[in-house]
């Protein structure tokens, strides 16, 4: 205990530091290579999505536009994950089996939109490199309202045996041992029909105390005299282990995480106020973590940096046992309707997440981040985010067994070059091995270094490189190959050296000022335009005689000018190496 204590005190030490010197501890908190970033997109009521009901060709295509340009901004701003809501309350957004259609895509209770959600999103992920996990929310069940709209339907008419009525509707009964095995059934079913990520679990928990409900009846049945809080407990957690079985028996590879509430339990000399996981609400999730029953947990910490947020943190991570904590942050608190947090509080919450190593952040909700809301995008896209980061391997042991990619090929374009190699293979089935690419201006390309990496988790075999310029203008690239646990093989060269690359061509109307900006000697067009090394423009502006390149990931640029006739002209090409 006095060990225990001693650490506290030493981390609570680093907390007031790093509160008083904010400017100095940023440069304590680097992007890491691996590290989980996410959002919960919600589908309750389309709140994040979706906004357009289908009932029409048109309309499912609009729904689906939604989706993409959602994710689409997510990628932009180099997040890795995202966790669908699957189930929302006994209701799905996937024609199943076992459960009625969610109301939320079509305004209707019960009615298919005419095609398949959840396909189309894990399709669209895995296009753009992001995993997805299927966020299923568990005990809650039927308002009363929504079992009215469900008829014969309702899970408490289906299966009268498992629920129990609370204030406003119906809930799976932990304590009935039957509900296991229907929640296990649940995520098996998503697991073998879609090739999910992951599955998190939400609500896998008894209610707060302001929902009333009574297991009065379940507890004489099943409780066989035990103390009650304890019994409550094992219910829970006796669903853990059925849905890890059944989740892990289908595919090993799939991570399951929840949601636990943020705090997992008074600590020595920091109380709880009485609202935590384990007593509170009968979670022990520490310990599902300790027992392999969790790959990952996302505790729910929508608190305030302070005495609320930083020791309960540090106790999720200390008692992680080296698995990833991918604090839950709550974005909606930004919104003046919600709790008008500055953002300097959510960047002071990422900043210390990485400090102690916690593994990632996981963003409520998703609508807060790709609305901006008060610049919350934007301090992620430019600074935070800045560079790609590959969420966090599910197995750590050695990948020696994983064979590289091979065969690289370099092919000039009349726009470029394709760098290509051949498909490593795979022990799983289709998709079981997927590409990380990295850049960097020295030979061989170290990837350990976070800032060469490029592309992540894509499923391609080529890289398209958009450059007007000669291979002696070309950074190294290197390419792995990851397996479903995360898994990285040792890397193959795409491209030998050349030349030594430089910041700047001879001949570049370009130069560097002294702190990383770009003076342009000669412009006579009426906008500038820089294009990354795969030639999509990075940003277009009225011209300057200074560019400032804070907001540019290292890399190869391109800088052109733009007539006011459209006509456009290289100026020269930088490399941002930091």
């Amino acid at each position: 205990m006095g060990k225990y204590l001693l650490v506290k005190a030493k981390s609570l030490i680093l907390v007031l530091l790093m509160t008083i010197f904010e400017g100095a501890y940023a440069q304590l908190s680097p992007s890491p290579k691996h590290e989980v970033r996410a959002v919960w997109l919600a589908t309750i009521g389309g709140i994040d999505w979706p906004r357009t009901k289908a009932h029409s060709p048109s309309s499912i295509e609009a729904q689906k536009r939604e989706l993409t340009a959602t994710l689409d901004r997510l990628k932009a701003a180099n997040f890795n994950t995202v966790i669908l809501q699957t189930r929302i309350r006994a209701t799905v957004i996937y024609p199943s089996s076992i459960e009625p259609w969610d109301a939320c895509l079509t305004g209707h209770a019960n009615r298919s939109p005419g095609y398949d959600p959840l396909d189309f999103a894990v399709k669209e992920c895995h296009k753009r490199g992001m995993q997805i996990h299927a966020w299923m929310v568990a005990f809650p069940a039927n308002s009363l309202r929504a079992a009215g709209n469900l008829g014969s339907r309702a899970l408490h008419r289906r299966h009268p045996e498992l629920c129990m009525r609370t204030d406003d509707g119906w809930m799976l009964n932990p304590g009935v041992p039957a509900t296991a095995n229907y929640l296990a059934s649940l995520c098996r079913e998503v697991v073998e029909r879609y090739d999910v990520d992951g599955i998190n679990l939400d609500y896998i928990r008894y209610p707060e105390q302001t929902i009333h409900y009574s297991d009065a009846a379940s507890y004489r049945r099943y409780g066989a005299g035990r103390n009650k809080a304890e019994w409550r407990r094992d219910n829970v957690t006796r669903c853990v282990r059925a849905i890890h079985d059944a989740v892990k028996a289908i595919k090993p590879w799939v991570i399951l995480s929840c949601s636990p509430v943020g705090k997992a339990n008074d600590l020595p000399r920091q109380w709880s106020g009485g609202w935590n996981a384990y007593k509170a609400v009968h979670q022990d999730a520490q310990q599902w973590l300790k027992d392999g029953l969790m790959d990952m947990l996302m505790p729910m910490m929508y608190f305030t940096a302070g005495k609320h947020f930083y020791p309960f943190l540090l106790d999720w991570q200390e008692q992680s046992g080296g698995r990833p904590i991918a604090v839950g942050l709550g974005a909606y608190k930004l919104s003046p309707a919600e709790g008008d947090w500055t953002l300097r509080t959510i960047e002071q919450e990422i900043r210390f997440s990485r400090t102690i190593d916690c593994g990632g952040q996981t963003f409520f909700r998703s609508k807060y981040v790709t609305d901006n809301e008060k610049g919350l995008y934007d301090l992620l896209q430019r600074d935070l985010y800045r560079q790609p980061a590959l969420p966090p391997p599910l197995r750590t042991d050695t990948a020696d067994s994983i064979q590289p990619p091979a065969e690289p090929q370099i092919q000039t374009l009349d726009n470029g070059f394709r760098l290509s190699w051949s498909r490593a293979p795979s022990q799983v089935p289709v998709g079981g091995i997927l590409y990380n690419v990295y850049s960097s201006p020295t030979y061989p390309v170290d990837v350990n270094d976070p800032a060469t990496l490029r592309t992540t988790l894509q499923d391609s075999t080529h890289l398209l490189i958009r450059l007007m310029t000669d291979k002696r203008w070309l950074p190294y690239y290197a390419v792995t190959a990851v397996n479903r646990w995360g898994q990285e093989s040792k890397p193959l060269p795409l491209n030998s050296p050349e030349s030594q690359i430089v910041s700047f061509t001879t001949d570049s109307l370009i130069f560097p000022l002294y702190n990383g900006d770009i003076r342009l000697r000669s412009v006579d067009g009426a906008f500038v335009e820089v294009c990354d090394e795969t030639g999509r423009a990075v940003w277009t502006r009225h011209a300057a005689s200074t560019l400032p390149t804070a907001s540019l990931q290292p890399g190869l640029y391109t800088v052109k000018e733009i007539t006011r006739k459209g006509r456009t002209h290289i100026l020269g090409r930088y490399y941002k190496k930091h």
